[in-house]
């Protein structure tokens, strides 16, 4: 099993391609496990269901963590071997911009700080 990163940290969330891909199911069987309810945003733990992340708006994505894809194919779909792997993403524009921005406002931080001393 495969779970993306963002920005280089490690957060093993997988949207419903992802989901989709893993498991060799359709999507549409992907949305049928999953524990979803229209009158609930977040409905309780369902241990025979594929129980995605916590969401703050119903328009939010459905994101599933990998260990839980993972402990739904063992327990639910009967699926033997199953190996999660967390691979890092492919080194983009955006992520090389935002990295620069962290490291130069980190030497603002400690430039600033150094004064104030």
């Amino acid at each position: 099993m495969y779970a993306d990163t963002e920005f280089g940290g490690t957060t093993g969330l997988m949207d419903v391609e992802a989901v989709q891909k893993t498991l060799n199911r359709s999507r549409a069987s992907v949305y049928r496990y999953a524990n979803t309810d229209l009158e609930q945003l977040n409905p309780p733990f369902n241990p025979k269901r594929l129980n995605p992340e916590l969401r703050q708006s119903p328009n939010d994505p459905l994101m599933f963590h990998s260990n839980e894809v993972a402990r739904f194919a063992k327990e639910v779909l009967k699926i033997k071997q199953v190996t999660i792997e967390i691979q890092e993403p492919q080194p983009n524009h955006t992520q090389e911009v935002l990295e620069a921005i962290l490291v130069e406002l980190k030497s603002i931080h400690e430039l600033l700080k150094s004064r104030s001393s």
